[in-house]
């Protein structure tokens, strides 16, 4: 038996963390093993719980989101998937979390199918979470932060490909497919785009990419 993802809810909100917790608690593979309605509270909450996936709030009290995913991330050897939950996708709210090491955003009004399947997604696969949105808000937020680009001049031919492709939401076999070589080869290469980019996964990249400018106009 596959053991069920671990998930934290982090929402000021009541009513949002009850509801977010019917939809999850419904599916067997789901477990929702805490909550907090605050941004110190999920740091000491995931903390203690150690959970696979965060569903956390961009703004409340105390602590917003994106310092919250900062501490996470921070302070701990193997910390969870964090998934924002926000109202608004173009929020620059958003955009900072993304840029803080959370792995993608997910609206509020998306339906219970969206919800599931993103944590699903960040807790177990290596795509990127929702790929036309991150790179609409990038695209967006990133013109007004010009960045050195000097990793740009390190990736090899292989590598600037691999990058290109992991933005558009591809897996590794999709991508191993696509340029025709071997999946270890693929995954080789996504740990050297990583590594260059100063990355801690395939979103952080994506945004790298974008604020250096190497998929401005991709």
């Amino acid at each position: 038996m596959t053991t069920p993802i671990r998930v934290v809810l982090a929402d000021d909100e009541r009513m949002v963390r009850t509801a977010l917790r019917a939809i999850l608690s419904a599916e067997p593979d789901l477990e929702v093993v805490g909550e907090a309605a605050t941004g110190a509270e999920a740091v000491a909450v995931v903390r203690e719980l150690r959970p696979d996936v965060v569903l956390m709030d961009v703004r409340m009290p105390q602590v917003d989101g994106i310092r919250a995913t900062e501490r996470i991330l921070a302070g701990l050897a193997e910390p969870p998937r964090i998934v924002v939950v926000t109202t608004f996708e173009n929020d620059s709210y958003v955009y900072d979390a993304l840029r803080a090491g959370a792995a993608g955003f997910l609206l509020k009004r998306a339906d219970a199918d969206a919800l599931v399947g993103a944590v699903r997604l960040v807790a177990r696969s290596d795509t990127l979470l929702f790929p036309a949105a991150v790179r609409a808000l990038a695209t967006e937020h990133a013109r007004a932060r010009p960045a050195p680009a000097a990793w740009v001049a390190r990736l090899t031919g292989r590598e600037s490909e691999v990058l290109r492709l992991m933005a558009t939401g591809l897996t590794n076999a999709e991508i191993a497919r696509r340029m025709e070589v071997g999946a270890a080869t693929v995954k080789t290469h996504v740990a050297s785009v990583l590594a260059k980019t100063g990355a801690r996964d395939r979103t952080q990249a994506v945004i790298a990419a974008y604020e250096s400018g190497f998929l401005r106009d991709a």
